[in-house]
């Protein structure tokens, strides 16, 4: 019995072994396989894209000065005598305004004398004219067959006696225009910028009395640079051309900010100058203000000369375009694209940009969904669904 049992239990022990290792692997927990994760999709947003027409508007910067300034001058010396209320610094006054007074009362005299002077040559010519046609008659009367000669007809003196008439007519005109220019007068409607002469002061001939400038219109001198002459009309002049400026002048909008405020006067180019600057290649153009102290302007500041205004030009109109904001352009010029879940990359050529927005050309259809989130580099087809609103 003893040996049957050394026997039998090797072959129990075994036999339960297998049995607990088929339950451990019955009650062991099964791997379960799962799918691979789908990759998560990019939200964006998109603007649907519209071919449309763009005006350039150029930003330029410049000083307001004068078409034509000059300083008044006495052009004879004497006492001021008369200052007209609008011949002082800021005043306004119109062509032919009588602005200052020079004592007349010694021109006046002396238009008197060169008249007495005048009658009197005259007179003497007169005399002299009688005396070479009795001279004429006497030789006549002598019966000589031979012609009288210049000295016998009292032709030198004639001729001596008309050239003094001709000098008096001369000094009584030279004494009428300086009796004239003791009243100086506008040249122009224009602005007093600053007197220099008061009532009662002594002036010599040549002495400044002002310094002023013309208000018909008022120039802006604006630098454009290469660029931006390539997209303006400038207007151009050249020898034997009777009309110097396009039929449509470019239109400015003149801007001056005073704290918050904000005032608009508007202007054309009219002329640009001679010279490029070597240095930095800048064309400067003139802005032509007509009439900016017209009432047109009464409810808004005067501009003053010198002031610092900025420029908006209107530039070329570019047709067939599509407006994009900044945060759509990527490196290497271009743009994404969704269509069907996914973005993709399209090349544009940049034509034009502004503080808000660039305008761009190239492979783009009117109608395709523009991204306009900023997304930093993304793979070509990448997935994407629109962000929710």
């Amino acid at each position: 019995m003893a040996k049957l049992w050394r026997i039998a239990l090797p072959i129990l022990i075994l036999l339960a072994a297998y049995w607990i290792s088929q339950y451990l692997q019955q009650q062991s927990p099964q791997a379960q396989r799962r799918s691979e994760p789908e990759k998560p999709s990019l939200l964006v947003d998109v603007q649907t894209l519209e071919s449309q027409s763009y005006q350039l508007m150029l930003t330029s910067y410049g000083n307001v000065q004068a078409h034509t300034q000059l300083t008044l001058t006495a052009e004879v010396a004497g006492t001021i005598t008369y200052l007209s209320e609008n011949f002082r610094e800021g005043s306004y006054f119109e062509q032919g305004e009588l602005l200052a007074r020079i004592d007349p009362a010694d021109y006046q005299n002396a238009v008197t004398i060169a008249r007495s002077e005048l009658s009197q040559q005259q007179l003497a010519l007169a005399e002299e004219q009688a005396r070479a046609a009795q001279a004429e008659r006497d030789w006549q009367r002598l019966g000589d067959q031979q012609p009288a000669n210049a000295l016998v007809l009292r032709k030198p003196q004639q001729a001596a006696q008309q050239a003094a008439v001709a000098s008096a007519k001369a000094r009584l005109a030279q004494a009428e225009r300086d009796l004239q220019r003791t009243q100086i007068r506008a040249p122009f409607a224009g602005r007093v910028l600053d007197k220099q002469v008061e009532l009662n002061q002594y002036v010599n001939r040549g002495e400044a009395l002002a310094s002023s400038f013309a208000v018909d219109y008022l120039e802006v001198r604006l630098p454009l640079s290469l660029e931006q002459q390539q997209q303006v009309t400038i207007p151009e002049e050249f020898r034997a051309q009777t009309q110097s400026h396009p039929s449509e002048p470019a239109k400015v909008e003149i801007i001056a900010r005073l704290g918050e405020q904000q005032f608009q006067w508007p202007a054309t180019l009219v002329r640009s100058e001679a010279v490029l600057d070597s240095r930095s290649r800048q064309l400067y153009v003139l802005a032509q203000i007509d009439d900016p102290y017209g009432p047109a302007f009464t409810q808004q500041p005067s501009l003053k000369l010198g002031q610092f205004v900025e420029a908006q030009i209107y530039g070329k109109q570019l047709e067939e375009v599509f407006v994009i904001p900044h945060t759509s352009l990527y490196p290497n010029q271009q743009v994404l694209v969704f269509h069907d879940g996914q973005v993709s990359y399209r090349k544009v050529a940049l034509l034009w940009q502004d503080p808000e927005h660039y305008v761009v050309r190239g492979e783009l259809q009117a109608g395709e969904q523009l991204v306009t989130t900023p997304l930093g580099q993304v793979l070509e087809g990448s997935r994407a669904q629109l962000r929710a609103n």
